[in-house]
């Protein structure tokens, strides 16, 4: 059973740091790398935190103690883990669409190499030859996921390498010397289906045969957490025996065997996070009623960029009668949170609660229409510790040249 924060402690971090207020408990993240950890046990897998879904440094820093590696998609990612205390071989380095010099720069950290582009993995086999290996990310053009902008093993999407182009991968190989220690892929976020996962494992074990030099299998992430009350997430104990059966009979017949990496991002830390709002104003109209908030889309993105549904709970009037309202923002364009949600009664002043906003909620924030971000706070043996300041109006200044 996944932990859960009470409603008063909630409400008590609402009246002690203000809101909007982001929550965050630390004994849900070690519950889910736990239960990763018990998922791979068979084969002894390693974990990375696909830290884009939320890089406050006091996280990171509860992964690494917790003894997992870190996934970065940038630079200034890379040195929050190196800030957080990961070991350069607890990095891995999966950009996409940049440039040569920001891989050179990431060689210089010693930390794993994740290449996604025909021309980068020739211009670095170029540069580096076989004195640093790589691994590499193909596209399985499988189509997975809960939206498909969240979808990225699809035919047309932008990461990775088509596995229709291994034999251009095999030719760089021999024109430059690239050593290839591993084969990525992830195929997207939300998946719940297993089948998925498996076809993606056999289709890279099949690939395997090409590069003599491999070590690393990764599969990336996307496992489902339930965001409505009746929904299900992966069945992550089934997962766990028909990855370790696959792997098991690939290995019986090859007789290679590969370390197993998995890049776990929303499912460590989405339903760790949650986001506290206050109800400013109400507003009936003929057809509708309103709840207007003190947050918007600046603050939490992810129902207005991906229609993704998070669970509103009124906690400061759990005992009032269930009424329909639409639930939105305070940013001067379309700005709904939620359509139709029933909601006990809603009286201004009233704290509202988004479940499930740990992961690409404060991360995808910003200072849209001059507002500035939230303040964070982390629930450690249950003390509210402040671990990121509430920015004010010199903090919209910062950089402006006057």
């Amino acid at each position: 059973m996944v932990p859960v924060l009470s409603n008063d402690l909630l409400l008590s971090a609402a009246h002690q740091f203000d809101t909007p207020l982001y929550v965050y408990d630390e004994s849900c993240i070690k519950h889910q790398f736990e239960l990763l950890q018990k998922t791979f046990y068979r084969n002894n897998a390693s974990i990375f935190y696909a830290c884009k879904a939320l890089t406050n440094v006091n996280i990171l820093r509860i992964i690494q103690k917790l003894g997992g590696g870190i996934d970065c998609v940038s630079i200034n990612e890379v040195k929050l883990a190196l800030m957080a205390g990961f070991g350069a071989e607890k990095i891995i380095f999966t950009p996409n669409s940049v440039g040569l010099d920001e891989y050179i720069e990431a060689v210089e950290y010693k930390i794993n190499i994740n290449i996604d582009n025909l021309s980068l993995l020739e211009a670095f086999g170029n540069h580096f030859g076989s004195s640093y290996p790589v691994i590499v990310r193909l596209n399985p053009h499988i189509m997975a996921g809960g939206n498909l902008k969240i979808s990225t093993g699809h035919v047309d999407s932008k990461f990775g390498i088509s596995i229709e182009q291994i034999d251009d991968i095999k030719n760089i190989v021999l024109k430059t010397g690239v050593d290839i220690k591993g084969l990525h892929i992830h195929t997207g976020s939300e998946i719940k289906d297993i089948e998925v996962y498996i076809k993606g494992l056999e289709l890279v074990l099949d690939i395997c045969k090409n590069f003599s030099n491999l070590t690393i299998i990764d599969l990336g992430g996307g496992f489902k957490v339930p965001y409505k009350i009746d929904e299900q997430g992966t069945d992550m104990i089934t997962l766990g025996v028909k990855v370790a059966e696959a792997l098991a009979k690939y290995e019986a017949l090859s007789k290679r065997s590969f370390n197993l990496w998995f890049e776990p991002g929303k499912f460590l830390v989405s339903q760790c996070g949650y986001f506290l709002v206050k109800a400013n104003i109400l507003k009936h109209s003929p057809s509708r009623s309103f709840v207007g908030v003190n947050s918007g889309f600046n603050h939490l993105i992810r129902p207005m960029f991906y229609d993704a549904y998070h669970q509103i709970t009124n906690i400061s009037h759990p005992e009032g009668s269930l009424n329909t309202y639409n639930v939105v923002g305070n940013i001067c364009e379309t700005d709904t949170f939620a359509w139709d949600r029933e909601l006990n009664e809603v009286r201004p002043n009233d704290i509202l609660l988004f479940s499930n906003a740990g992961a690409y909620g404060f991360e995808m924030s910003s200072r849209f229409n001059s507002r500035a971000r939230p303040a964070e706070v982390l629930v450690s043996n249950g003390d509210l510790k402040l671990i990121r300041k509430r920015e004010t109006f010199d903090d919209l200044l910062q950089n402006v040249v006057l």
